[in-house]
């Protein structure tokens, strides 16, 4: 049987470990969804995120948003990866795509926000 050895990444891997440093429950649920194989991380469209969101929310996707549909509103999306589309789509509905990272930093609490896919 095959060892699990988790994501090769070297930056996935940084960023697994200062989500597993906070404190609360969400980043660490979220760095749990990242340690997923590649295969299992979440993949989340544009017209899913527009479905389920309000304008000015903030919400997190454990993975990478693609670009399939389109955004009615303005939102923050933070998530692991984004297309080139899909960061272009959220950009163009006066919204913010941002990295996981930045995210943690700006509101290492968790503060209203909410996980996508």
């Amino acid at each position: 049987m095959v060892k699990r050895t988790g994501p090769t990444d070297v930056n996935l891997r940084k960023l697994v470990s200062e989500l597993n440093k906070t404190k609360t429950k969400f980043w660490k649920r979220i760095a749990e969804d990242l340690m997923k194989p590649r295969r299992q991380r979440r993949q989340v469209n544009i017209s899913h995120i527009n479905r389920f969101t309000e304008k000015g929310e903030t919400v997190v996707v454990p993975g990478k948003v693609l670009s399939s549909g389109s955004l009615k509103h303005a939102i923050n999306v933070a998530a692991w990866q984004f297309s080139a589309s899909a960061e272009k789509k959220i950009k163009d509905a006066d919204g913010k795509a941002l990295k996981i990272e930045t995210l943690v930093k700006e509101n290492p609490k968790a503060k209203k926000l909410r996980i996508i896919g």
